[in-house]
């Protein structure tokens, strides 16, 4: 078998195509790779005192459009360039991976800006990506949504090629850098921008450059800053689930909450319990159905099916000590929705859900550092069990 293939983020597909275009504007030539510095990046000082980026390594990028655009002064200097990069998210499943990141880079020579002034680059969202219309997250209100990581990564990467072809090609002018997405806005439909309060398009993102196959660090992130915005929007509480079926089921249940108080978790939960927790919510919710009840109730702070099997003699044992008659096949069951259509036959059946519900809620209550409110919900959508 092969290993998984890595593949690099919006943020690294927006560095390459920025640079490939100033590359052009400098040069007169179209580059079909580019080198990306990627982050996270270190500013030691120097014997001066001066600092200057340290970078975590490099990507060679392939650049698939790179070309001047019809924009003249009048001794002829073309002072336009626009390329593209498309974004490989190897084997990860992100729904960017494919979209065509485009940078369109304006040299400004009238403009009075030097290096290494934070003015000299000014970067701008165009068609396709996302502006920022709730607090909490780390982009101000009206700002387009692309995240601090890649905006320092392109300042990085364009302020480099400044300095290093100064001495061949002349001290470079400040620019302005417009990043568009080819259709940003419908991507973004299948993300969890419109929730966030990011309209019109994708985010630009990447923390670390590259992406690892089905990364955590990505849910993780995603998490966070779900959170951040739920406390930033003024919501009293917030509402963990661990999918799209349970956070309907939860809506269903708490419909005067906002809709940014919902939050996927999927199998992060102890992550998300305990940022949760650390956070100023007058209430923590979760909504789950059985199977991850179970694994909570075992104390899994990881529920991904891969990460740990359920303990069904665990939960017969309690059958048996609360009177249950299947408690004998349970302890053979090889999955939870057998178990649970066993238990919802039998007359004891309540009982065991709801102790096993309150075991989930102790669980819950350690890795928050407080008191969660547990919903146990049956995938036709009863309500099952809340404690």
């Amino acid at each position: 078998m092969n290993a998984p293939r890595d593949g690099f983020t919006t943020g690294t597909a927006a560095a390459g195509a920025a640079l490939a275009a100033l590359t052009l504007l400098v040069e007169g030539r179209a580059p079909e790779h580019v080198t990306v510095p990627l982050p996270p990046f270190q500013w030691p000082p120097d014997s001066n005192g001066h600092t200057k980026a340290r970078c975590s390594g490099f990507m060679r990028v392939p650049v698939c459009l790179c070309r001047l655009l019809c924009r003249e002064n009048p001794s002829g200097e073309i002072f336009r360039a626009e390329a593209a990069v498309r974004k490989d998210g190897g084997d990860d499943p992100d729904v960017t991976s494919g979209a065509l990141i485009t940078a369109g880079v304006i040299l400004e020579p009238s403009r009075r800006a030097s290096l290494p002034d934070k003015d000299f680059i000014r970067l701008e969202g165009g068609k396709g990506v996302g502006r920022v219309t709730l607090p909490g997250l780390p982009i101000p209100v009206g700002e387009p949504a692309i995240n601090p990581v890649p905006r320092e990564q392109m300042r990085i990467a364009l302020s480099r090629y400044a300095e290093k072809t100064s001495r061949r090609f002349g001290p470079c002018p400040p620019m302005s850098v417009t990043i568009s997405v080819a259709e940003g806005e419908e991507l973004a439909r299948r993300t969890l921008n419109p929730r966030l309060g990011i309209t019109g398009g994708i985010s630009i993102l990447g923390t670390q450059g590259t992406v690892r196959p089905f990364s955590h660090a990505a849910w993780r992130a995603t998490i966070r800053q779900g959170l951040d915005v739920a406390l930033a929007s003024g919501c009293a509480a917030v509402c963990l689930s661990t999918g799209r079926r349970s956070e309907a089921l939860l809506r269903q249940r708490y419909p005067r909450l906002a809709p940014q108080a919902f939050i996927q978790a999927a199998d992060f939960t102890a992550f998300s319990l305990c940022a949760a927790g650390a956070m100023p919510f007058a209430d923590i919710v979760w909504g789950c159905f059985f199977g991850k009840l179970l694994k909570l109730a075992q104390g899994m702070e990881y529920t991904h099916a891969r990460k740990g099997e359920i303990d069904f003699g665990e939960l017969a044992l309690l059958c048996s000590e609360s009177g249950a008659q299947c408690a004998g096949v349970i302890r053979l069951c090889a999955t939870a929705a057998h178990a649970l259509d066993l238990l919802l036959t039998d007359e004891a059946g309540g009982l065991v859900l709801t102790l096993i519900t309150r075991k989930a809620a102790v669980w819950a209550a350690r890795f928050a550092g407080r008191d969660v409110r547990l919903n146990l919900f049956h995938p036709d959508g009863r309500l099952l069990c809340a404690a």
